[in-house]
């Protein structure tokens, strides 16, 4: 790193010494990497004759050192397992201000709570949450905690006090243990939070903070540094959804300075493509992640923790599709984009034409395959096991409905009330029908179908998170049954290039992630998928 961020640098006597030239640039520059990473100056006097004097005390964040498996405090009420006791000892050792990013379905809210009942001064509690897991994190409060009355005595039959705030209106709010607020309100309601005396923020799903630019994350950032809050702990299985270089927004807020500013950070970390996005080394991925895992971030698998969890399969399945439908639409397709980018008026309206451009072509290649997924789904039905199809768009989801309405499915879409969508979800875990049709981007998060061991995924989202998300409502903890995932491939269509997209993020947050990231055979930077509806129309 020092020879990286030094360029004037050359080598010591020691494998891991450099020497430095003294002058006042890189006496910063090593003065920055101090106040971050742990270094030893072996020219002690020359340094302490050189550094700026505000640093000559220096505070280093600590490794987090070998976990053990500790009981939760009084205050929780029920059983961790092994590797969850371990999960409350890390948040412990890191003082509360950690990225607990276990896989989906090991238990990340519970270990969550396991912590605010150990931990000193804990409450009042802001959780940050996805609009569709509000009144969950309020059953697991009242499921995993006790009431503690103001003199500190545990009340067993009691439940901590939590309220949901709904509305964007400025209003005073109460006096409650526990505030459960979704991310799109949090800007509007900044002030009323403000004011509550915080002392710890829960960031459910961290993944939507990954994004330094948006509103949410500015509220976050203001509300992290309050003078109260002592603990920030940020939830995600997915802190990466498209691109390494995610990750810095995220550890900003947990730990601010830990990886740098952005800056510095990319310039160490990170190479910027043609399209201006900046993508984390190939030769550095394995370095960030060990530095995220020594000084802020919690990652363990399934595959390690539960031995008793069966596997995850997953098959690429090419089926039929109609293609004279689908280049008809995209001959639309194509003539509609290039009217609106004749008569776009700004680089904004050029994008948004793409963008609308791109989701049509989706939207065509779900239509045109779907007499054939609905075959597909129809077989696996034959067999009489619990079966979740996601989709993509609501034309997509209304099909399969109505074409399946034979097996009574029930249904998760956008746009439905928090009861509606939990009674469809009662009502599958429960048996009363054994099939789930599901929108991607609404079924992916907050709860839990390990009911079935079928998924099947009609559509392809572009991001890789959102599969594995919706991959893990299925293997999870109390799943009994090897999970089969079946993602389907209209032929003739572009799903098998958007697959190959999705190939090559997951290698990149794989190699992040995870020590053992699989080993992909297309590595290759794929080409842009307008290019590609050309190309189509041309062979056409």
């Amino acid at each position: 790193m020092v020879s990286k961020l030094t360029p004037q640098s050359w080598y010591g006597e020691g494998p891991h010494e450099a020497i430095i030239p003294d002058n006042t640039e890189n006496v910063n520059q090593i003065n920055w990497i101090l106040e971050r990473y742990p270094l030893d100056i072996l020219s002690k006097s020359v340094w302490k004759r050189k550094a700026p004097k505000s640093n000559s005390v220096k505070k280093i964040i600590s490794k987090i050192e070998k976990l053990e498996r500790i009981q939760p405090g009084l205050q929780f009420r029920g059983k961790l397992l092994n590797f969850q006791k371990e999960g409350l000892d890390f948040l412990l050792k890191s003082s509360g201000n950690a990225l607990l990013a276990d896989e989906m379905g090991l238990g990340k809210t519970v270990q969550t709570l396991a912590y605010l009942s150990s931990e000193k001064q804990s409450f009042p509690t802001l959780v940050i949450a996805p609009l569709v897991t509000l009144n969950n994190w309020q059953r697991e409060i009242g499921k995993f905690m006790k009431r503690k009355s103001r003199n500190g005595r545990i009340v067993e039959s009691g439940v901590p006090s939590s309220f949901i705030i709904r509305r964007g209106k400025t209003e005073e709010l109460g006096k409650f243990d526990f505030y459960i607020i979704n991310y799109d309100l949090l800007f509007k309601r900044l002030d009323d939070l403000s004011k509550l005396g915080l002392n710890t923020i829960v960031c459910d799903e961290v993944q939507y903070l990954r994004s330094k630019t948006t509103k949410k994350y500015a509220a976050v950032k203001k509300l992290a540094a309050l003078s109260s809050i002592k603990y920030r702990i940020g939830l995600s299985g997915t802190p990466i959804y498209n691109r390494g270089s995610e990750i810095w927004p995220i550890v900003d807020i947990l730990r601010p300075g830990l990886l740098g500013n952005f800056k510095e950070f990319c310039e160490y970390f990170c190479y910027v493509n043609d399209k201006g996005r900046a993508i984390v080394l190939e030769n550095k991925r394995a370095s960030l992640r060990n530095q995220l895992q020594k000084y802020v971030m919690l990652r363990r698998r399934k595959s390690d923790v539960l031995k008793e969890l069966k596997d995850k399969v997953r098959y690429k399945e090419v089926i039929d599709a109609d293609t004279n439908y689908y280049f008809n639409e995209l001959g639309k397709i194509w003539e509609k984009l290039e009217t609106e980018q004749k008569n776009a008026e700004s680089a904004f309206d050029k994008s948004s034409s793409y963008q609308r451009a791109i989701q049509s072509e989706r939207q065509a290649a779900g239509v045109a395959k779907s007499p054939h997924v609905i075959n597909f789904v129809k077989n696996i039905m034959e067999i009489e096991e619990s079966v979740v199809v996601f989709c993509h768009h609501i034309s997509i989801h209304k099909l399969l409905n109505d074409n399946l309405s034979e097996f009574s499915p029930v249904s998760i879409i956008g746009g439905q009330s928090d009861k509606f969508r939990q009674e469809q979800i009662d009502m599958f875990q429960d048996g009363q029908s054994k099939l789930m049709i599901a929108g991607l981007r609404a079924g992916n998060v907050g709860i839990n179908l390990n009911r079935a061991k079928y998924v099947i995924f009609a559509e392809l989202d572009w991001s890789p998170a959102i599969h594995y998300q919706a991959e893990d409502r299925l293997h999870r903890i109390g799943q009994k049954n090897t999970v089969f995932c079946y993602y389907l491939i209209g032929n003739g269509t572009l799903d098998d290039h958007v697959a190959n997209v999705l190939v090559n993020k997951s290698f990149e947050i794989d190699s992040i992630m995870d020590d053992n990231k699989e080993n992909f055979e297309n590595k290759e930077k794929a080409e842009l998928i307008l290019a590609q509806i050309h190309d189509k129309l041309s062979l056409k």
